[in-house]
Formats: C-alpha cells, sequence, structure tokens
C-alpha cells in the first residue's frame, strides 16, 4: 500500500468536494447566518446536537461562540446538548436514548431560539426527535446532513434552513461540515461587529 499516495487522494477528494458544493451551500448558509444573528439579537440562543463526529462539531461550534472566533467580540448564547453526562444517561436511562436531545429541547429551547441539528446521514432518531421538539417550541432549525438529507429533509418547514452535503463518505461530508461551521461563525461576527470585506 501506498500511503503517500492515499493521504494526498484525502486531501484531493475533500478540496473537490467543498469546491463542488460551494455554490449551492452559500447562499443557505449566509441564510442560516441571519437567522442565527435574528435570534441572538432578540436574547435568543444557539443550542446543537450530534452524533459521534457531530457531536465534537456540535461542541466545537458552540464554543466558538461562547468564547470567540477570530474576532474579539463578547460571548454568545449557544449551548451544546451533547456535554452533559448526567443529563444524558439520566434521560437514555430513565426514558431512551432516542430522547437525549429533545428533552433537553423542550427544557431549554424558547421560541425563536434556534437548533442546530447535524447529522451526516440526515436519519440519527434522536436529532430527529430533537427537530420535533425545537418546532414544538417555535425554534428555527438548522440542519447540517450530508448524502441526500435523509428523513430531516421533510422534517423541515419554511423556516428552516437545510445545509446538505450531497456526498457518501461520511468523513468528506463532516470535512465540509467543519467548513460550513466555520463560515457561520465568520458570517456571524461580520453581522454583529459590522465588517464590510
Amino acid at each position: 500500500m501506498d500511503l503517500i499516495s492515499r493521504i494526498q487522494r484525502h486531501f484531493r477528494d475533500s478540496a473537490a468536494l467543498k469546491l463542488a458544493v460551494v455554490d449551492e451551500l452559500a447562499g443557505p448558509i449566509a441564510f442560516a447566518a441571519e437567522k442565527m444573528v435574528q435570534s441572538l439579537m432578540a436574547e435568543g440562543k444557539i443550542l446543537a446536537c450530534g452524533n459521534g463526529g457531530s457531536a465534537a462539531d456540535a461542541q466545537h461550534f458552540s464554543a466558538e461562540l461562547l468564547n470567540r472566533f477570530e474576532m474579539e467580540r463578547p460571548g454568545l448564547a449557544a449551548m451544546a446538548l451533547t456535554t452533559d453526562s448526567s443529563t444524558l444517561t439520566s434521560i437514555a436511562n430513565d426514558y431512551a436514548y432516542v430522547e437525549i436531545f429533545s428533552k433537553q429541547v423542550r427544557a431549554l429551547g424558547h421560541g425563536g431560539d434556534v437548533l442546530l441539528a447535524i447529522s451526516t446521514s440526515g436519519n440519527s432518531p434522536n436529532v430527529l426527535t430533537a427537530i420535533a421538539a425545537a418546532h414544538e417550541k417555535d425554534m428555527t432549525v438548522v440542519a447540517l446532513t450530508g448524502r441526500d438529507g435523509g428523513k430531516i429533509r421533510s422534517l423541515l418547514n419554511a423556516n428552516d434552513v437545510l445545509l446538505n452535503v450531497a456526498a457518501q463518505s461520511t468523513a468528506r461530508v463532516q470535512e465540509v461540515h467543519i467548513v460550513i461551521l466555520h463560515c457561520l461563525c465568520d458570517a456571524i461576527d461580520c453581522m454583529l461587529l459590522g465588517v464590510e470585506e
């Protein structure tokens, strides 16, 4: 096996996918950032959820908002629903794993808040139930998905934003998700801080 060639192929495939989807996703990413800024400016917050690598992405995004991204600014109200092991395990034990995010959304979410729902397949049952809970609370959903958008695509309403990366490889989808999250962080900062360029 030629590891060098294999590594180079990963880089090229990742770059090629990013370039292939940029024109399709730039508008929806900007729209999602506007929805998030509207929520934050109205004293709302962003709740984020996902499983596995998507859980890490939810935490990464909330950390960039709560602390800072690339510009100095006050912290922004964001929370990953993936980090509290006592909450997660108590819900999974007392109810069901499928409810680990939805129960938190019902308890913490309010009308005007945003749920960032991340699922590379678009079919994660606990993310689907979180979206349903967000709609019950009159929250906007920004969904990051892969492949064909899965079941999440059909759950979203006209107020929501689908950011679907139409690729089969979970690794490639997650790599684009990270770029999307960084674009959202940058756009939020630019809108809040009045950056023109």
